[in-house]
């Protein structure tokens, strides 16, 4: 994809959307025809097998039914990969976080979920439980690359928990989640589904509670690209995120948050990438 493409400034009326509710979804952002060549990238890259330090698929014979063994969730593919870190830099994306920052946006991961049929969700829960961003929190870019529903375990937020703190998770329905912590939606609150068609890009607050059901369709996947940025006045972040961007690809390491966060030590699968 072009670094040419059009920036994308935010209005007032999203930033204020986004800064009561924790979230805000930017039509269209990317094209039908940058959708296929996302697909094209990372479909070749499944073909792989395996590559160290993002994914390790398997066989479907081997999988005894688990089809997120079949299609995993990749892991930090901008290291790998120079178009998936250029998906992460988008101009477009870059300037809609700077718009929700307040200042420039680093990026510091990038995933891919291919949540094929059959495939099980993700508990609720809040990124910066993970990220461990300091001061202030992290954000979300989630991009659809197919679309995004209730039937085919499109992802659920819980507006306004943006203004809270990190909870404390408990343990997740392992039969329904791949995750191992869910969070507790907060009385008087209630998760929503988040529509989206392919080329939309989903912006949330770190703080936001979110997830995910089982994808129950019969033949569509949900698949999407998945990013979580810092703003530049960011001084720690969780090992696992070192090192960051700039929006022009320069690294920078930052520094280390090793405090367990306010919820302990409870959860060490929390102390990997989320």
């Amino acid at each position: 994809m072009s670094k040419q493409q059009q920036a994308m400034p935010i209005t007032e009326q999203q930033k204020q959307q986004f800064d009561q509710e924790g979230y805000l979804i930017v039509r269209g952002l990317f094209s039908e025809t940058e959708i296929e060549e996302m697909k094209a990238t990372f479909s070749g890259l499944h073909a792989q097998g395996t590559i160290p330090n993002c994914f390790r698929a398997v066989p479907p014979e081997e999988a005894g039914g688990d089809m997120l063994k079949v299609y995993p969730r990749m892991m930090h593919p901008h290291r790998i990969n120079e178009a998936a870190k250029s998906y992460m830099l988008d101009p477009r994306v870059m300037d809609v976080l700077s718009g929700l920052f307040g200042e420039e946006a680093y990026a510091a991961q990038s995933m891919f979920y291919f949540k094929p049929p059959g495939a099980r969700g993700q508990a609720l829960h809040q990124d910066n439980f993970y990220l461990k961003v300091e001061p202030g929190t992290c954000i979300a870019a989630w991009t659809a690359v197919d679309p995004s529903d209730e039937e085919n375990g499109g992802i659920q937020l819980v507006p306004k928990t943006n203004a809270l703190g990190i909870e404390c998770p408990h343990e997740a329905d392992s039969a329904v989640s791949f995750s191992k912590e869910e969070v507790t939606v907060p009385e008087g609150l209630q998760a929503i589904p988040a529509r989206l068609q392919a080329g939309d890009v989903l912006f949330f607050n770190g703080s936001l509670i979110h997830g995910s059901y089982p994808n129950t369709s019969k033949d569509r996947f949900r698949r999407s690209f998945i990013c979580h940025y810092t703003g530049i006045s960011t001084t720690k972040i969780g090992k696992y995120y070192n090192p960051l961007y700039t929006r022009d690809g320069e690294a920078l390491d930052m520094t280390w948050n090793e405090e367990s966060g306010p919820c302990g030590s409870e959860f060490p699968e929390a102390q990997g990438p989320h």
